[in-house]
């Protein structure tokens, strides 16, 4: 990237944002593929509950899971009192906490491709490797993941993406501090307050579409490569 076309404060929020957004959706990715493991392959109380919890972030404000985070893992929070006090980590207004608010806003994206994928892998396959003697975790690493792989890249490649983008949440868990928490949609949002900043925000956006754009399509062409293979 050539990174002389933009000034200073824009090559850092780029550079944050392409680190919140990698932190967030490879992080949350163990917790996706379990969550989407449990709606897909288990029945038990309150399934769909979970699924709806799950889901919560696609229909509630962003800004709303941005102050129920704020709350939570705020220096007053419940989890954010003890997470300083016992490990000395600290979200609110960090950049770690920006990657939680992108995780959790990506997450239901992640689960929900992660979970068409394993519910069409073909059960007799794991079956087979059951009746052959492998325990079930290996049958899981072995046989379910690899077959499922397309949802797994789709799934990382759609939060990737949408934490990207994400402004609502994070701007209202860790604000927009120049050189700490301001990502590209904080920073969009202020040149848009700044006389004559068309020129940043024309700028940023580019990058944000090239970045998110580029992603998916990675994505897609990574899923297709892995079907050919499967079928040669």
């Amino acid at each position: 990237m050539a990174w002389h076309w933009f000034t200073p404060e824009e090559a850092t929020a780029i550079a944050l944002s392409l680190k919140v957004a990698t932190v967030a959706s490879l992080a949350s990715l163990p917790a996706g593929v379990a969550v989407a493991w449990l709606l897909a392959r288990r029945r038990f109380p309150g399934k769909a509950l979970l699924d709806a919890v799950v889901h919560l972030p696609l229909v509630l404000p962003p800004v709303v899971m941005g102050y129920a985070l704020l709350v939570l893992f705020g220096s007053q929070g419940p989890l954010g009192r003890w997470l300083e006090a016992h490990l000395g980590v600290v979200l609110a207004f960090r950049w770690t906490g920006a990657a939680l608010a992108c995780a959790v806003m990506g997450f239901p994206l992640m689960v929900r491709a992660i979970r068409l994928s394993l519910e069409h892998v073909d059960h007799r396959l794991e079956q087979a490797a059951a009746t052959l003697g492998a325990a079930p975790w290996r049958v899981f690493l072995t046989v379910t993941l690899p077959l499922s792989w397309p949802g797994l890249v789709a799934g990382v490649a759609l939060a990737f993406a949408k934490a990207l983008g994400e402004f609502g949440a994070t701007i209202t868990f860790v604000a927009a501090i120049p050189g700490q928490t301001q990502t590209l949609s904080s920073a969009i949002y202020g040149l848009l307050q700044v006389p004559g900043g068309e020129q940043g925000i024309w700028r940023l956006a580019a990058v944000a579409l090239a970045i998110s754009l580029g992603a998916l399509l990675a994505s897609e062409w990574l899923v297709r490569r892995q079907r050919g293979d499967g079928e040669d």
